[in-house]
């Protein structure tokens, strides 16, 4: 519950806006299209929360439009992921195992993994 508090003290304080434009400004920089900044947020999210994953994604729907890039983006990057931290917590948990540090790199991992592999469809089946 605690977490949930701090990720929405992190939205409403405007930080994570502050690091979605950081991101967008360092890969514009780079000369690679912006367009899937935008859904960012729901990729972050994803990993710690999949209620405020979906939450993200639900907003990104409403400013962008849900049948936008962004929008479909944001779908697909849901989707790619998983609740890391979620599955490390309960189900580690559940069954007594406490050294989770292999796992959380291999979780983590394969988070960015998804991640990266959604922008890419995205770009393949929607841009």
């Amino acid at each position: 519950m605690a977490f949930l508090v701090g990720i929405a003290v992190f939205r409403t304080s405007g930080a994570m806006d502050l690091l979605i434009e950081g991101i967008a400004t360092v890969v514009s920089s780079m000369g690679i299209d912006t367009n899937f900044v935008g859904a960012l947020p729901t990729a972050l999210m994803k990993s710690l929360s999949g209620s405020g994953a979906n939450g993200l994604m639900i907003d990104t729907m409403q400013k962008f439009g849900a049948d936008s890039f962004v929008g479909r983006m944001s779908c697909v990057v849901r989707g790619a992921s998983d609740t890391t931290f979620y599955i490390l917590a309960v189900y580690f948990g559940s069954v007594g195992i406490s050294k989770t540090r292999n796992a959380v790199t291999c979780g983590l991992i394969a988070d960015f993994s998804g991640i990266l592999a959604a922008i890419l469809i995205s770009y393949f089946f929607f841009y």
